[in-house]
C-alpha cells in the first residue's frame, strides 16, 4: 500500500497537469453567471465535464444540482466535496450580466472549478483504491439568498421547500449517508494572509414585510388614503431605534430594503414590500432580535392604520466549527501555501452561508483562499490569483480527503465519532417549521 504522502503527491501532480483546464472551466462559469435555482448553463457545464471523464452524474437535484459518487476500496466514511453553482447580484460590476445583473463576485466559479480539479485527479490517478471511503462531488445551487420573492413562488408551486440549495439537499436526504462535508471559498487578500482553514459565519432569519394601505389621489384627496409607504418608513425607524439593544457579542445585523414603494406617484401608496435579514452569531440572539424587529415593523402599520403582514422564511444557521477538520486542513495549507496561513480568517465573518445548516448536522469545513482584490459582493471584486483560488484550493481539499480516508479511514472515523451534532435531521426540519 502506498503511503499517504505518495497519494497526496499523485493527487497534486494530477491537478497541476490539468491546471489550464481547471482555470478555463472557472472562467467559462464566470462568463455566464446565473442566479440561484436558475443555474441551467452552469449545471450543464459541470455535468458535461463529468460525462467527458466517463462519469454518469445525477442531475436536477433541487432543480439544478449535480451529484457524482466515487467509490473507494471500501465505504467506511463518505466525504462530500461541494461547489456552489450560483452567482450574486451586483448591477454595477463591470462583468455583470446586462439583463439579470448576475456576476460571480463571490467566487463560486472558483469553488466549482476546484471541484472539477478533484474530478480530474480522481480520473487521472488510481488513488481511490488506497482509500477506505467514498468521495461524493456535489454542484449545489442557490447559496446566495437573493430573489426571495421568486424562490417563495417556487416554494408555493411545490418545486422546493427551502430557499437554498444545501437546505434542500438536507430535506431531500442527499446528506443522509454523508459523514463529512468539505468546501472552500474565495477571500480578499490582506498582508500576511493567503489561506485560512476556516472562518466564523453568522446565521440569519429571513423576512418579507408587506404593508397594505388604502389608495387615494395623492394630490386631490390624500386624506382618504392610508399611506403604506409611511407605515414602512415608521417601521424602518422603529427597527433603527432597536439597534442599541443588540449586544456586541451577538453580532446582530439588520439590513432591510424596500422592494416596492408604491405603484405611481399620483396615488397614495397602498402596497409596499420590504425584505430583510436578521443576522447573528447564535440562534438564541437571532430569535430575540427577530421578535424585536417584528414588533418594530408592526408598529409602523399600527401608527397609520395599515395592515402589516410579516412572512417568516427559513434563513441560515450559524456555522459550527469542527476543530479536528480545521487542524487537518491547516496542516495541508501550511504545506501547500507556506507561512501566510491562519487557522481562522482574520476578523469576524459577518456573512452567512447555508453551509452553516449542514454544519449543525455533519462535521463540515469551508476553507478560504485569499485570491481576490476588492470586496466580496462589490463592484470592485476581482479574482487576481486563480492559481490559488482554483488550483491550490483543489489540492488542499483533496489532500484533506486523503487524510480522512487513508489507513482504514481512521482520521475520518475520528472526526465523525468526535462530532456531536447540534441537531438531528428531524430536529432541523422541525426548527424551520417543515415538520410540525
Amino acid at each position: 500500500m502506498r503511503s499517504k504522502e505518495e497519494l497526496k503527491k499523485l493527487a497534486c501532480n494530477a491537478i497541476d497537469a490539468r491546471r489550464e483546464e481547471i482555470i478555463a472551466f472557472g472562467n467559462s462559469v464566470a462568463a455566464e453567471p446565473e442566479l440561484g435555482f436558475k443555474e441551467y448553463k452552469t449545471s450543464e457545464k459541470f455535468a458535461q465535464l463529468l460525462k467527458s471523464l466517463g462519469r454518469d452524474p445525477r442531475r436536477n437535484v433541487a432543480i439544478t444540482g449535480v451529484i457524482d459518487e466515487y467509490k473507494g476500496a471500501s465505504s467506511d466514511i463518505r466525504v462530500a466535496v461541494m461547489g456552489e453553482l450560483d452567482a450574486i447580484l451586483v448591477a454595477d460590476h463591470p462583468d455583470a450580466d446586462r439583463i439579470t445583473h448576475a456576476v460571480h463576485a463571490c467566487g463560486h466559479n472558483a469553488q466549482l472549478a476546484s471541484v472539477v480539479g478533484i474530478a480530474y485527479a480522481l480520473h487521472d490517478t488510481d488513488i481511490l483504491k488506497d482509500l477506505a471511503g467514498d468521495i461524493v462531488l456535489m454542484g449545489v445551487p442557490a447559496e446566495e439568498y437573493v430573489e426571495i420573492t421568486y424562490r417563495k413562488q417556487l416554494r408555493d408551486e411545490g418545486k422546493l421547500w427551502f430557499l437554498s440549495g444545501k437546505q434542500e439537499f438536507i430535506r431531500l436526504g442527499e446528506f443522509d449517508d454523508i459523514d463529512i462535508t468539505v468546501m472552500q471559498h474565495s477571500s480578499t487578500a490582506v498582508p500576511g494572509f493567503k489561506a485560512g482553514a476556516t472562518s466564523v459565519c453568522t446565521g440569519f432569519a429571513g423576512k418579507l414585510i408587506n404593508y397594505k394601505g388604502k389608495a387615494a389621489h395623492a394630490g386631490a384627496a390624500p386624506f382618504e388614503g392610508i399611506n403604506a409607504l409611511n407605515a414602512a418608513m415608521l417601521g424602518l425607524m422603529a427597527v433603527h431605534v432597536q439597534r442599541e439593544t443588540f449586544r456586541d457579542e451577538d453580532h446582530i445585523r439588520v439590513h432591510p430594503i424596500i422592494t416596492k414603494g408604491g405603484d405611481i406617484v399620483n396615488v397614495v401608496p397602498a402596497d409596499v414590500h420590504l425584505e430583510t435579514y436578521v443576522r447573528g452569531s447564535n440562534t438564541k440572539a437571532i430569535l430575540e432580535a427577530s421578535e424585536k424587529v417584528n414588533r418594530a415593523f408592526r408598529s409602523g402599520g399600527d401608527a397609520v392604520g395599515a395592515e402589516t403582514e410579516i412572512i417568516e422564511l427559513p434563513g441560515y444557521m450559524p456555522v459550527v466549527q469542527c476543530d479536528k477538520l480545521n487542524e487537518l486542513m491547516y496542516d495541508n495549507l501550511k504545506t501547500l501555501v507556506g507561512d501566510d496561513v491562519l487557522m481562522v480568517c482574520p476578523g469576524f465573518g459577518g456573512g452567512s452561508t447555508d453551509q452553516g445548516d449542514v454544519s449543525q448536522l455533519i462535521p463540515s469545513i469551508q476553507s478560504y483562499f485569499a485570491g481576490v482584490s476588492g470586496g466580496l459582493h462589490a463592484k470592485n471584486f476581482c479574482m487576481v490569483d486563480k492559481e490559488l483560488t482554483m488550483v491550490t484550493s483543489a489540492k488542499a481539499m483533496l489532500c484533506l480527503v486523503i487524510d480522512l480516508l487513508y489507513d482504514g479511514a481512521a482520521a475520518g472515523k475520528d472526526v465523525k465519532n468526535g462530532f456531536k451534532p447540534v441537531l438531528t435531521k428531524e430536529e432541523y426540519l422541525r426548527s424551520w417549521g417543515k415538520l410540525e
